[in-house]
């Protein structure tokens, strides 16, 4: 049975959740306001072994209705963003991953203002505490950072400079992170692009298994 925070979340954040077998488009008014970081996200998809929903603004729904009558979620990917009104935005595939248990990896993270300095630029776009990994002298060397999407369902993001990979920090960050969302009450999640096998490997190890479910949208470039 679907974790009732994450049905929440899927309800919420796309309009609909679950519908019958294929793809399904519609409308959610999220689609035409600022994302977590005040910029569009103007077409979100979640796709589940059963169905595919697509979240588009109101006033595009026709237009991208017609558009996916036929063809394929490649096809349709191609010409989403210009459907959606955003021809100059990018795409994006992946896997959507989420997790009711994580790993019980020990803390290795601070939590710290998103403007403290020193931090890249990434996890200033944050609006509320950052996870974060500093070494002895206080240079960022690893953090995560929770999207809020709603109240059901929160985004993890985390990033490691390159003199510190190898170390496990990043699934650490993760599975600390998670925690975290679950004890606001809701269920952490974690995207990542098909190809991107390192961030695959710290969600695997940090209690985020693949499910077979996929996300696609359209983003700033």
């Amino acid at each position: 049975m679907l974790d009732r925070r994450l049905f929440l979340h899927l309800a919420t954040w796309l309009g609909q959740w679950p519908a019958g077998p294929g793809l399904h488009v519609v409308r959610s008014r999220r689609r035409a306001r600022p994302a977590w970081d005040g910029r569009l996200r103007p077409a979100i998809a979640v796709g589940s072994p059963g169905c595919t929903i697509l979240s588009v603004p109101p006033d595009r729904i026709t237009t991208v209705r017609a558009l996916a009558h036929g063809r394929s979620a490649e096809e349709l990917l191609a010409t989403l963003p210009a459907a959606v009104g955003s021809p100059e935005f990018a795409t994006q595939t992946g896997l959507f991953r989420w997790s009711t248990a994580p790993a019980p990896l020990p803390d290795v993270g601070e939590w710290i203002p998103p403007a403290t300095p020193g931090l890249p630029s990434w996890l200033r776009l944050f609006d509320r505490e950052v996870l974060v990994v500093r070494d002895a002298d206080g240079r960022y060397l690893a953090g995560a950072g929770i999207k809020r999407h709603d109240a059901h369902g929160h985004e993890l993001a985390v990033g490691t400079v390159p003199s510190a990979r190898g170390r496990g920090l990043a699934r650490r960050l993760v599975a600390q992170a998670a925690r975290r969302v679950l004890d606001e009450g809701a269920v952490p999640t974690y995207l990542h692009d098909f190809g991107n096998r390192a961030s695959a490997r710290v969600a695997e190890a940090a209690g985020f298994p693949d499910r077979g479910w996929t996300s696609y949208g359209v983003f700033p470039p």
